[in-house]
């Protein structure tokens, strides 16, 4: 894996968070980027900037907002374990997105109040009920 540490090295944030697997392509992650999805030390970023190594991010993918910091930097695409070795994820990060999953899945039993439930919705419902009991 092409890994760089030196401090001459220069690596632009797009193509970090490409390596990174955040995102599926570069202009997927300048995107990104440029509409304020990505966060260094509560400030948005430019595309150009250079992470170091040790630089802690705030990236929003969809429902999930992650915290990580910057453990390696590489400016090739490799499988998913490796790029997993250039960050880490904080603990409270990862804290915030499994209680947000949660959340979103109990939502997803959320019951429209437009009139009678339906048979699906009755049976979530006594489902619903059934588990609170327990």
């Amino acid at each position: 894996m092409t890994q760089k540490s030196d401090a001459d090295d220069k690596v632009r944030l797009d193509k970090w968070l490409w390596a990174a697997r955040f995102y599926k392509t570069r202009a997927l992650a300048k995107a990104a980027i440029e509409s304020g999805k990505v966060h260094h030390r509560g400030d948005r970023c430019k595309p150009g900037k250079e992470p170091h190594i040790g630089d802690e991010f705030q990236i929003r993918t969809g429902f999930d907002e992650r915290t990580v910091v910057v453990k390696a930097l590489s400016v090739t695409r490799r499988g998913a374990p490796e790029a997993q070795l250039l960050y880490a994820e904080t603990e409270q990060s990862i804290a915030r997105r499994e209680q947000a999953a949660a959340m979103r899945k109990a939502g997803a039993l959320s019951v429209s109040t437009d009139g009678r439930p339906n048979k699906k919705q009755r049976r979530q419902l006594q489902q619903f009920q059934d588990d609170a009991n327990d």
